[in-house]
C-alpha cells in the first residue's frame, strides 16, 4: 500500500494524554501522535530504535539522563535499550518513527 490517508485511521491511546495513528511499513513503525499540554510519558526503553520529530509545541525530553526542550524542526535521535521519557510542556504533534515494527502497535 503505497499511499495511506491517516484521517481515516483511528487513533489510539497508549498512555494518558498520548493519542496516536500509527502506520506499519515492512521495516518500520510511524507514530503520529496528539499530546496533551502537561502529559507525562514515564521513563520505558524497547529494543526498537525512535527517531523523534517534534511538528508543533514544546516537548521536554530526557534520553539517558540528558534533557532538553524540544520544539518544531527539532529532531532526537534514540537509541534501542535506551531509557528515555518526556513531559509535554504545550499542546504537542509529535512524529515518532521505530525501527523494527512495533507490533504492539498494530
Amino acid at each position: 500500500m503505497p499511499f495511506i490517508d491517516l484521517d481515516p485511521i483511528e487513533a489510539k491511546e497508549i498512555v494518558p494524554g498520548y493519542r496516536a495513528v500509527f502506520v506499519h511499513s515492512d521495516t518500520m513503525t510511524l507514530a503520529y501522535w496528539t499530546i496533551e499540554a502537561g502529559a507525562d510519558l514515564p521513563g520505558h526503553s524497547h529494543p526498537h530504535e525512535q527517531v523523534a520529530n517534534v511538528l508543533e509545541g514544546t516537548f521536554e525530553l530526557t534520553i539517558a539522563g540528558e534533557t532538553r526542550r524540544l520544539g518544531p524542526g527539532t529532531v532526537a535521535v534514540i537509541p534501542s535499550n535506551i531509557v528515555h521519557a518526556g513531559t509535554a510542556i504545550t499542546d504537542c504533534r509529535i512524529l515518532d518513527v521505530f525501527h523494527p515494527v512495533r507490533e504492539e502497535y498494530k
